[in-house]
């Protein structure tokens, strides 16, 4: 699908258009990109920190998870308030990782495209096969996207970074950022009877700085749904998330010996429609 997605794209170097190469992709000022057997194409610059990337670990242990179908409810919210908005132009969703809902979206929405834009190759895999209308992108959320001006109809951010700047100059005027944050409510018990990671209380305003200059907020919603996890759900929900890279795994084997079976949680989301001017 790559090949019908690079009118969307720009060298992330000089920030000219991209075209196919050979086997690789290239600007006319000759900085040249493979794509990877995967399928997967790499816009990282010389030198990415990839520190944050989600490892192979991470990655299979959220392909099994939301494969079982746990954030069902969620992929579900998130396109009924997506598709007004992607009528036309492309979706991009950063920090797509396996693609899962990008492409609960585009089947959906049969006739759109969409970038599934990660720092990890071990998500882009699987993201590029996901479905027949994405494109993986390697690139770094954080920093300058490899993407045209105001080429999106609608960017998707579920639990993933959230750089304002880069969000609004992608955006169509009229476009959507539809942002999904957990609460501190998400995954509980969970959470403290395995000592995973909590949620930032001031979350929401935290968001609201980061975006509020660029866009303007439409509404928000919040959504609860009751989870019953057998044990390896339970592994799969800490393993594919950052908890993971904190916790000690002989203390957290033996927590989770001692849950019940199956464990009942609490699923807790914020979903934020954002707006471009």
């Amino acid at each position: 699908m790559l090949g019908d997605l690079l009118d969307l794209l720009l060298c992330p170097h000089c920030g000219e258009a991209l075209a196919e190469r050979d086997r690789a992709v290239a600007c006319r000022n000759g900085h040249s990109f493979d794509v990877a057997r995967a399928g997967y194409l790499s816009l990282l610059p010389g030198d990415p920190r990839l520190g944050s990337a989600d490892s192979a670990e991470m990655v299979a242990a959220r392909e099994a998870f939301l494969g079982a179908g746990h954030f069902e409810p969620l992929a579900e919210a998130l396109a009924e308030e997506a598709q007004p908005a992607a009528r036309s132009g492309c979706l991009i969703h950063l920090g797509a990782g396996t693609g899962w809902y990008l492409a609960r979206l585009l089947e959906r929405l049969p006739c759109r495209r969409g970038l599934a834009l990660d720092l990890s190759k071990h998500a882009l895999r699987r993201a590029a096969r996901a479905h027949p209308g994405i494109g993986a992108v390697a690139c770094d959320a954080w920093g300058p996207l490899p993407v045209r001006d105001r080429v999106a109809a609608l960017v998707l951010s579920v639990f993933a970074p959230r750089n304002g700047p880069e969000i609004a100059r992608v955006l169509r005027p009229g476009g959507a950022l539809v942002v999904a944050s957990p609460t501190a409510r998400h995954l509980e018990p969970l959470v403290s009877e395995l000592g995973l990671l909590t949620v930032d209380e001031r979350k929401e305003e935290r968001l609201d700085a980061q975006l509020g200059p660029f866009l303007d907020l439409e509404h928000r919603t919040s959504l609860d749904w009751e989870l019953a996890l057998r044990p390896p759900d339970v592994a799969n929900a800490v393993a594919m998330g950052p908890s993971i890279h904190h916790l000690d795994r002989r203390a957290l084997e033996a927590r989770l010996a001692a849950l019940p079976e199956p464990v009942r949680a609490s699923a807790s989301v914020t979903i934020s429609v954002w707006r471009s001017g």
